[in-house]
């Protein structure tokens, strides 16, 4: 025959209680994990604590510099609900003015003592400061009665915040009663938990902004290499953004399903920041080179003192040769002569104003202007006896550049930045939030029309966030005004030539579209420009 085991009411109806307690806490304990958000997470902590042990209110503190500042609280009796971020200031001394550990305060004494502090009634609790609480009881028209305090510890036992609760509420009474046993143990069970998120989120942020920081170091030591790319590597990421969010916007045609969400958007921005990081190991000289002539130093000068040598032997020559007529008794050289001198000065002084024009980067160099220079390949100079061209073969070279102040060497030592940009984005272990960087940064050199570089792809190999950027860079290009060669076009003329390069499958004609229609030149114009290149 079986026993037959006999369970008192009021034992199953403590059971069911806690069983229900159990899967109370379980589900809260899954929707701490899964939120993200730190605000919604103390959120979450709270609400789920007030509901885990029927309290009517409660307060999440944090610990900040040796004190306890008040983050959230909440109160169902009289409806509030309020937040530091809304101004809340409740803040308790760590310590007191002599250095002493405050233990009159209950969240201050249960940090100290690092155990939760469960109090029947504040109101005869021996040995803490409960005035404050009667001042408010006072102005509410409240009782504050029952207290439970426990404190948020992580996985290094620090305690990193405070939980407090008040007024457990009797599910049958409706009235206030002491936090029990059970609720307590619940309580700080929820508090490790909670402490466990919270640290998780935490170190999260923590990594967040070191990687950041990371990267504003890159941009930094880009801005120390060069002041022209510093100012560009802060300007093309906010203007990627701004032409994002005006294909975000766009409601219709080919963008209509474009979206961003803020995940998207910190992707986009990273890979702004980054897009040109490959210049870190492009040469200063090739970076900064203000002019054709320029290496470490503008050889201008150099080419400037050959004139003035050709001067000096010119007019020596013509001293040499009244020398030699007083001499020998002779007529002086005939003011033919003289005039014949002025005007080799006056040929040699042209054609050193002309070179000084062709080592000016612009944006076209004519036939005429080139054949010029080559002419110049036929006047020599002397030093130490030695005859020597006027301009070397490297010096025609470089003041024969057609467009700007780059040979054809140093553009492709230019734009290798690219290639280093991809690889060194390539070498990153991307979390899966950040897996398309590369792909956006590495794209801002590429056409529609597959004529860009380094990987010639089409409009339909890149991502809209990749075009978005290639737009930045081109329009933050020239109407820039501080880069080394040449002043920053006005927004008439930068926009006709962006116009033009949307037409002829530069870049892509629906963002450009977009970036006109919302009006992204003239807040860009107004944030950045000088007031001179706004002119529409």
């Amino acid at each position: 025959m079986t026993d037959t085991i006999e369970i008192n009411p009021q034992h199953y109806s403590e059971i069911k209680h806690i069983i229900s307690q159990f899967e109370k806490l379980a589900d809260i304990g899954i929707a701490l994990s899964a939120e993200h958000n730190t605000i919604e997470l103390l959120e979450k902590i709270l609400t789920g604590a007030i509901f885990l042990t029927n309290a009517d209110g409660g307060t999440i503190y944090m610990i900040r510099d040796e004190q306890i500042e008040a983050e959230i609280l909440h109160n169902t009796s009289l409806n509030s609900h309020a937040t530091s971020k809304e101004g809340v200031k409740i803040i308790v001394p760590l310590y007191d003015e002599n250095g002493e550990p405050n233990l009159k305060n209950v969240v201050s004494y249960s940090y100290h003592k690092d155990e939760t502090i469960n109090i029947e009634d504040a109101y005869h609790a021996e040995g803490f400061d409960f005035r404050g609480t009667k001042t408010f009881d006072e102005k509410n028209n409240y009782r504050s009665m029952s207290f439970l305090t426990t404190p948020l510890k992580n996985h290094q036992h620090e305690t990193i915040g405070m939980l407090q609760l008040i007024n457990a509420i009797d599910l049958d009474t409706k009235k206030v009663i002491p936090f029990d046993s059970i609720a307590q143990r619940f309580c700080e069970s929820l508090a490790s938990q909670a402490a466990t998120v919270l640290t998780k989120q935490q170190l999260i942020i923590d990594l967040e902004q070191m990687f950041e920081s990371m990267i504003m170091l890159i941009a930094k030591a880009l801005d120390e290499k060069s002041p022209y790319n510093g100012g560009h590597c802060r300007r093309v990421p906010e203007l990627t953004m701004m032409i994002a969010d005006a294909a975000h916007k766009t409601k219709e045609g080919y963008l209509k399903n474009f979206t961003l969400t803020e995940a998207d958007r910190y992707e986009l921005r990273i890979a702004g920041l980054l897009h040109d990081c490959g210049k870190i190991t492009t040469p200063e000289a090739v970076v900064d080179k203000a002019t054709k002539l320029e290496t470490i130093f503008d050889r201008i000068h150099l080419i400037e003192a050959r004139f003035e040598v050709l001067k000096r032997d010119a007019e020596i020559a013509m001293l040499k040769r009244e020398l030699e007529a007083l001499k020998a008794g002779q007529e002086l050289p005939s003011a033919v002569q003289e005039y014949g001198l002025k005007s080799n000065i006056d040929f040699l002084m042209e054609e050193f104003a002309f070179i000084k024009t062709c080592n000016t980067g612009g944006e076209f160099m004519s036939e005429d202007k080139l054949n010029r220079l080559k002419s110049l390949e036929a006047i020599t100079w002397q030093l130490n006896g030695e005859t020597l061209p006027l301009l070397s073969g490297n010096e025609l070279h470089n003041l024969s550049i057609s467009r700007g102040t780059l040979t054809d060497v140093e553009r492709k030592i230019i734009n290798n930045h690219i290639s280093v940009t991809i690889s060194m984005l390539n070498a990153i272990k991307w979390p899966k939030h950040l897996q398309h960087v590369t792909e956006y940064a590495g794209g801002h050199h590429e056409r529609m029309d597959g004529k860009g570089y380094p990987n010639g792809l089409t409009r339909e190999q890149l991502p809209i966030q990749a075009r978005a950027m290639a737009i930045a860079d081109v329009f933050e290009a020239l109407t820039a005004s501080d880069r080394p060669y040449k002043p920053g076009k006005k927004l008439s003329e930068a926009l006709f030539i962006l116009g033009k390069m949307s037409e002829e499958g530069h870049i892509d004609p629906d963002l450009y579209a977009a970036f006109i229609a919302h009006e992204i030149p003239k807040k860009y114009a107004e944030k950045f420009l000088t007031p001179d290149q706004i002119d529409i």
